[in-house]
């Protein structure tokens, strides 16, 4: 079956931890977003058609550290093409604000913004 993608994903070259929200206790990593989804990258695999809590903390820039807050349901998962991890999609249910700024955010800064010379 061939999906084709009508969302533009953004691939992070760097990664974010995901948490339960309920436990604290790290899922995996970010390893792509868009504004309805996200893939996590786990060491385990996860149950598909399942609702997750879900939590990023992202580092503020008054050095405090804020919480973007998901409610997900996992749709697939399979193996990494890195031994021992396993790749999850995530469709979001009603992604917040602060979820969509940083897909803003990761999109201008992995992105390539030629310079601007006066005439």
């Amino acid at each position: 079956m061939v999906i084709e993608r009508r969302i533009q994903r953004h691939q992070l070259t760097c990664f974010l931890k995901v948490f339960n929200r309920f436990t604290d206790k790290p899922m995996g990593y970010l390893g792509n977003v868009s504004e309805g989804g996200l893939m996590l990258i786990s060491q385990l695999p996860l149950l598909v058609d399942a609702d997750f809590e879900l939590r990023l903390k992202l580092p503020g820039a008054d050095g405090c550290v804020q919480w973007v807050d998901l409610t997900a349901r996992c749709l697939w998962c399979r193996e990494d093409m890195t031994p021992n991890f396993y790749d999850s999609g995530f469709i979001l249910y009603q992604p917040p604000a602060e979820y969509l700024k940083l897909i803003n955010d990761l999109s201008q800064y992995f992105s390539f913004h030629p310079l601007q010379t006066s005439a």
